[in-house]
C-alpha cells in the first residue's frame, strides 16, 4: 500500500520516490495543496474501489495515516 500511495503522490507533486517517508507530511513537507489532496483522495477512491469520509481525511497529516485509513478501508 505504502508504495503505490508513493507512487500516487509522485504524480501530484515534485518529488522523488525516495523523498516519500512514512512520516512524511503532506503539506509541510510534500508541499500538497488542499486540491492536490482533494485530488489524490479521488483518485484512491477509484484506485481502490473505496468511499473516503470527508470529516476523517481531515485529520490525516502523514503518508503512514493515509495508508493506515486506506488499509482500514480496505479491510
Amino acid at each position: 500500500m505504502f508504495e503505490k500511495l508513493t507512487e500516487m503522490i509522485c504524480n501530484y507533486v515534485e518529488v522523488e520516490p525516495s523523498d516519500v517517508k512514512p512520516e512524511s507530511r503532506f503539506m509541510e513537507d510534500l508541499k500538497f495543496t488542499s486540491f492536490d489532496f482533494m485530488s489524490l483522495l479521488g483518485e484512491l477512491e477509484d484506485e481502490f474501489d473505496i468511499e473516503v469520509d470527508q470529516q476523517e481525511v481531515t485529520q490525516i497529516r502523514t503518508v503512514q495515516e493515509a495508508v493506515d485509513y486506506l488499509e482500514k478501508l480496505s479491510a
